[in-house]
């Protein structure tokens, strides 16, 4: 073969690999309607029905437990994040100044009830004395009566001269002394019967004095009570702030507890999704602590108001240029049992909640708290 002389054709030409190609491509085209088709129907039959937000957040009715008198903290039962029940014992405060107020008003109790006894006493007393002052003025007004029946009688005597003009003024005397004693028996019948009514009003106000110290008495006891603080809520101790030796003031927080068997969901949708919003409708909760577990839960109620509303400070939009932000409405949601008995769910932790308002309206579930 010289250099100049041309290759020979190949035997067998490579046969073109299309068909192959066009089928792959058409079954992928097809596989992708297929499911643009399925996503598509999903959607129309469900996928349009649910509101979703990652604006979701737990809480719990969380209760401040605080102090309800003043006093030094002698003990504190209980230490952070402990579970505690109904009814058990927190802090102890000093009881010592309270003990002792009660026993002062105890003694008032007892002052005033020996000054009610006196006094019905003495005022037994007066009564008695009236009734001998008023049996004295009976007396001397029979005397006087006596001694004008005598001045009437001797006067026409006198007057013929069958008695003396001595007589007579001896007998015109003894009318004006008993006149005078009967006038000073019936002084001394009012003056005693004013001092029965002020003897009367001193028993009223020892009586007014046993109220008030028996007053004393029942704050001083509630006093004494308050000075060990239980929990009337079962749950969990978060944010503990008391300690031994501490002084504290009426209304001094002390700790939180957080009724963590109580706990709810707080999503905060757009005014945009809530038009078919109502109580009752299902719930898919996906806590970002637990991505990868669906929890149940159900729609409890809507806010009255948005939450700028609700703000410290509320939006104006009269005043300035106007930007129109869309609103978002706080939801509650009621979670149902979580579906691993070792997840434990705290408040505060975030989540994406999904709500599928195909459910009609029903009555809206009291929400508890």
């Amino acid at each position: 073969m010289t250099a100049h002389q041309p290759l020979e054709p190949p035997t067998q030409l490579q046969q073109p690999r299309k068909p192959l190609k066009t089928m792959l491509l058409a079954g992928l085209g097809l596989t992708a309607l297929i499911g643009a088709a399925l996503l598509g129907a999903h959607w129309w039959s469900v996928g349009r029905f649910i509101e979703s937000t990652n604006d979701a957040y737990l809480q719990a009715d969380s209760l401040s437990v605080a102090a309800k008198i003043s006093g030094t903290v002698s003990e504190v039962y209980v230490s952070d994040n402990q579970t505690v029940s109904v009814g058990q014992p927190l802090v102890r405060l000093d009881g010592r100044p309270y003990q002792a107020a009660r026993e002062k008003a105890e003694a008032a109790i007892r002052a005033a009830e020996a000054d009610i006894a006196r006094g019905e006493a003495e005022l037994e007393q007066h009564s008695a004395s009236i009734a001998q002052v008023q049996a004295q003025l009976e007396g001397e007004t029979a005397n006087e009566q006596y001694a004008a029946a005598q001045v009437q009688r001797y006067a026409p005597l006198a007057r013929s001269g069958a008695e003396t003009h001595e007589r007579m003024a001896e007998l015109r005397n003894a009318l004006r002394q008993a006149s005078a004693q009967r006038a000073a028996q019936a002084a001394a019948l009012n003056v005693a019967q004013r001092q029965l009514q002020t003897r009367r009003a001193t028993i009223e106000q020892a009586r007014a004095q046993l109220a008030s110290a028996q007053a004393s008495t029942r704050q001083s006891q509630l006093d004494e009570q308050d000075t060990l603080v239980y929990s009337t809520l079962a749950g969990r101790v978060g944010s503990r702030s008391v300690r031994v030796g501490q002084y504290l003031q009426p209304g001094t927080r002390l700790m939180s507890i957080v009724p963590l068997n109580e706990l709810y969901l707080t999503a905060n949708f757009k005014e945009t999704q809530i038009e078919r919003m109502h109580p009752g409708q299902s719930v898919a909760v996906h806590i970002d602590a637990w991505p990868d577990t669906t929890f149940e839960g159900v729609v409890e109620s809507l806010s009255p108001g948005t939450g700028s509303q609700f703000a410290l400070l509320p939006s104006n939009n009269a005043t300035g240029n106007f930007t129109k932000i869309v609103q978002r409405v706080p939801v509650r949601i009621r979670l149902q049992a979580a579906p691993d008995t070792s997840i434990e769910l705290m408040p505060g932790l975030s989540a994406t909640v999904d709500v599928d308002t195909r459910c009609p309206p029903v009555a809206a579930a009291q929400p508890r708290g």
